[in-house]
């Protein structure tokens, strides 16, 4: 028997995954889950590697609207009638996953049992996200927003090495390279972070979290629970 670290795949039954039709798939650096315009064929459920969601814009300039890692199901509003996506999905830190092909989900989805009520739960958790980052970005501090950031990514890699570059986080923030260049450098006179070519090393996630605005418990506690709300579900 299997076993799943994604949230909604440990919480299926045999049944359910048995109709979902279920892929293993490698899902390295780069990897295109979803790119705006184009059909949405297959889900992909991670377990491990990180995800960004974001807006693209014409002058190729993207910002990042939301991230994912073993909590999620990508491509899900395919099953509510966008078959073409509207983002751009794609791994920021490989891993793997699974993937099902839409057809099999969408006839899960329309059970209206399990498979249907935990998906919604994950978008209603994904759409939570994405508004309090606007929020956020319109709001606060690079310093907080960045620290929301690193501790977000670290709760989803299973580590405190994260391999991304500053050019990376400055398009993901919506910001300039040199403005978080100049914040990874005050982290790191603070005992926060280490950085060097490509990859961050978070040294203090109590630190972090103080420096951080209210939107990382925000958005940390809603995908945490969306899954393990379902357990009480129905019950008196």
């Amino acid at each position: 028997m299997t076993t799943f670290k994604n949230s909604l795949l440990q919480r299926f039954d045999a049944e359910i995954i048995g109709r979902l039709n279920l892929h293993t798939v490698d899902l390295p650096v780069g990897r295109e889950i979803e790119y705006p315009g184009n059909h949405i064929d297959n889900l992909f459920f991670l377990e491990e590697g990180i995800a960004s969601m974001t807006a693209t814009f014409r002058d190729g300039i993207q910002v990042e609207i939301a991230l994912a890692g073993f909590e999620a199901v990508l491509g899900a509003s395919s099953m509510m009638g966008t078959r073409r996506s509207l983002n751009r999905v794609y791994m920021q830190v490989g891993g793997h996953g699974f993937s099902c092909p839409i057809d099999a989900a969408t006839m899960e989805f329309k059970r209206g049992e399990k498979f249907q009520d935990l998906t919604l739960r994950y978008l209603q958790a994904q759409f939570i996200q994405s508004s309090q980052t606007a929020g956020c970005n319109a709001r606060h501090t690079i310093e907080q927003r960045l620290a929301r950031w690193l501790l977000l990514c670290a709760d989803r890699n299973g580590g405190r090495i994260l391999p991304l570059s500053h050019e990376f986080l400055a398009d993901m923030l919506g910001s300039s390279r040199s403005t978080v260049t100049t914040v990874a450098i005050h982290f790191q006179q603070q005992h926060l972070i280490s950085y060097s070519r490509g990859k961050i090393t978070l040294i203090d996630l109590p630190g972090l979290e103080k420096l951080s605005c209210e939107c990382y418990a925000v958005v940390r506690d809603h995908l945490s629970n969306y899954a393990d709300s379902y357990e009480g579900f129905g019950k008196s």
